[in-house]
């Protein structure tokens, strides 16, 4: 594989123009497209350092273990510096506003919706309709806004994670949508765009239960659980619609559980976040995806301490 046909793939999957990828590389746009072009080729210093961002892409780098540990760590640091992270969100209206328009902007995004994040904002907090958007969108961006509302509320009455709470999330979701709302799938689904076999719906009723206990075992490492449960979640694909938001949400009330504040998955990173997940998926490896969550986890503390800048 050549330098350009890796260029294209980074560029892709990391969903930047070329000019921003030049920056993220340090170097002028001229030089940028020279490569791009075929015109000269990177020096070795340079080719290394495309390759090992082309193997993090793809999913192929290595996360060194002491890496991830440090990370760990320090998001363990950070939750202790809070006493109680889903209070703290409640009692500040800015801060519960900013979790609930980041986390439904770029959960329906990574699902295709084409709203913008200030078209996201009008709709949440201004109850303005949109005509030149879709009403399918628009209610999905209040619905997730109810779901996420209600299971902030219900984390901070200690109430349970079970599979009472991922249905009626699902009915919050799908409200008005889907006339399956909150109901397991009836039917055979596939997973567009990747290899993936989904559970058969007749077992679909005992193996959510399972992925349940997973997520309420009492563990040190919050991030592994919540990569694993994640994956399985979203392999098992239990519902006609609203997977990846529902799994996304689970995600975020086991954290809070553990006094971490939500991921920030960004849908920017929507191809990093699904190469990783398929990752963990098929090969046996969630380093990757526990190295990403991380980050989004360190995006989540900076809303949370009115330092995040995006």
């Amino acid at each position: 594989m050549n330098t350009r046909q890796k260029l294209e793939i980074i560029k892709n999957r990391l969903n930047l123009t070329q000019t921003k990828l030049a920056e993220r590389f340090g170097v002028s746009f001229a030089a940028f497209n020279a490569w791009w072009t075929g015109r000269s080729v990177p020096r070795p210093k340079m080719q290394a350092i495309i390759e090992e961002l082309f193997l993090e892409v793809t999913g192929q780098k290595i996360i060194p273990v002491e890496l991830l540990r440090e990370k760990k760590e320090a998001l363990q640091e950070k939750s202790l510096e809070h006493k109680n992270v889903i209070a703290e969100i409640l009692k500040n209206p800015d801060i519960r506003d900013q979790f609930v328009l980041k986390l439904t902007y770029h959960s329906n995004s990574i699902e295709g919706s084409t709203l913008t994040e200030p078209d996201t904002a009008a709709i949440l907090f201004d109850n303005i309709a949109l005509p030149d958007k879709s009403l399918i969108e628009q209610m999905e961006a209040k619905n997730h806004q109810t779901a996420l509302n209600y299971l902030f509320d219900y984390i901070d009455k200690g109430g349970a994670l079970d599979e009472a709470l991922i249905l009626k999330l699902h009915s919050m979701l799908m409200n008005g949508i889907r006339p399956d709302a909150g109901m397991y799938r009836r039917h055979a689904v596939r997973i567009v765009g990747v290899n993936l076999p989904t559970a058969n719906y007749i077992r679909v009723p005992d193996f959510v239960p399972e992925v349940i206990a997973k997520a309420v075992k009492k563990t040190r490492d919050i991030v592994a659980i919540s990569a694993e449960v994640h994956s399985r979640f979203e392999q098992i694909h239990p519902f006609s619609d609203g997977n990846g938001r529902i799994g996304r949400l689970l995600m975020t009330a086991m954290l809070l559980k553990a006094n971490f504040a939500p991921a920030i998955i960004r849908q920017e990173q929507r191809q990093l976040y699904y190469t990783y997940l398929y990752k963990a998926q098929t090969k046996d490896d969630q380093s990757q995806l526990e190295n990403f969550l991380c980050d989004a986890v360190t995006e989540g503390f900076a809303i949370l301490e009115r330092s995040d800048s995006r």
